[in-house]
């Protein structure tokens, strides 16, 4: 009997899915707290959620971070799922998911339903990202740009 227990597998949440649901919690709870959660509340709480990234995903987060203040300014700065997120009118249109966040072999920049990426009946709504070239970073402020409803 306990073999057979030990060889069933759970397929629940995992030990990191557990956690973001907990940051996001935590996340919810906070801006609650705060009277009108600001750009600069919001900026302070990515920056440090960055700062306790491991490298490489640390470099591409503060990368990537000042691509989407320079090509989408507009966009506010908050954590989501404790990750770097940028949102519109309070819904997050773009994020960064470092590779270290679920143990996955690339980083990825995820765009959600609020980001104005519509290209016919299908376009793709997250990006592997492996390493930051200058086209990569160039397709980055595009695609941010475009996201944010800005002119690219």
């Amino acid at each position: 009997m306990a073999e057979s227990t030990r060889n069933k597998s759970y397929d629940g949440f995992t030990e990191e899915e557990r956690a973001a649901m907990k940051e996001r919690a935590q996340e919810l709870k906070t801006s609650s707290k705060r009277p009108k959660a600001g750009k600069a509340d919001g900026e302070a709480d990515v920056l440090a959620k960055i700062a306790e990234l491991p490298e490489p995903d640390r470099s591409m987060a503060e990368r990537i971070h000042a691509i989407v203040k320079e090509s989408a300014p507009a966009l506010e700065p908050k954590t989501w799922y404790g990750m770097p997120a940028y949102a519109r009118d309070g819904k997050v249109v773009a994020f960064f998911q470092g590779s270290g966040k679920f143990k996955t072999r690339y980083s990825t920049l995820g765009f959600n339903d609020p980001a104005k990426l519509d290209d016919g009946d299908m376009w793709p709504v997250a990006y592997a990202l492996t390493e930051l070239t200058a086209e990569v970073e160039a397709r980055i402020a595009e695609l941010v740009k475009r996201a944010a409803g800005s002119q690219a």
